[in-house]
């Protein structure tokens, strides 16, 4: 079974995880780093245009960082409360195809929106994962050489207003919503941890991982720290 090394860094500038998932990549690519790789974090408030994005589609650019990556997809919001995924991944391991990548990544957070009882699913033409018709979480991927960086952000106990400053994935009339909203709990620490853990599942569950917790701390951001053979 492949192993899934999590890393649980807190709050991440996300210029600093940018450069960190990439580096991740390049040595996942290279061979350096034998293992694959989840990162879990937060951003501060930032918004990020995917390779289709559309100008028009950021409303208030006054007052926030704002980055043009190499992601597909349309324009996001990071912040505060949102818990955002990045998966390094080799697919070599699992399947070389993009499609079934993003159908499983979809799969990982349908299955961790169920272990927290919120009825989730796809919505036919998009890609990220809807609840009563109200999308909770957002997906946009970059691969090279079959290795994966990027990933996707599930609306915990994020400040849903802050999307008022864009047309969110690019979807006119979009409604976004949370696990909060979803299930009228508002003890963020509890709706956290519930939340990270379901994910996890929801990865091993997808992809037949076999996860390994590697530190939660902001010392985590030094490389050495997941360049390292996993503990078994």
């Amino acid at each position: 079974m492949t192993t899934l090394v999590v890393i649980q860094a807190g709050i991440v500038p996300y210029e600093e995880a940018l450069v960190w998932q990439r580096d991740l990549a390049e040595d996942r690519i290279a061979g350096r780093l034998s293992h694959d790789v989840l990162l879990l974090l937060e951003h501060p408030p930032v918004v990020t245009l995917g390779r289709n994005s559309h100008a028009a589609h950021l409303l208030q650019p006054a007052g926030i960082d704002v980055f043009e990556v190499e992601r597909g997809g349309d324009v996001t919001f990071h912040g505060p409360g949102q818990l955002v995924g990045y998966p390094i991944l080799d697919l070599r391991a699992y399947k070389q195809d993009l499609h079934w990548y993003l159908r499983t990544l979809e799969q990982a957070l349908l299955e961790a929106l169920g272990l927290l009882d919120i009825p989730a699913e796809r919505n036919p033409g998009f890609t990220g994962v809807w609840t009563r018709g109200r999308k909770i979480a957002s997906i946009g991927i970059h691969v090279k050489q079959w290795v994966t960086w990027h990933g996707f952000a599930l609306n915990v106990t994020t400040d849903l207003t802050h999307f008022d400053r864009i047309v969110p994935c690019g979807i006119r009339g979009v409604q976004m919503t949370s696990v909060e909203r979803e299930t009228g709990n508002g003890k963020r620490e509890t709706l956290w941890e519930q939340s990270v853990g379901a994910v996890v599942k929801g990865f091993e569950t997808a992809f037949g991982v076999d996860s390994h917790p590697e530190g939660c701390a902001r010392q985590t951001l030094s490389l050495r720290t997941v360049l390292a053979e996993p503990r078994l």
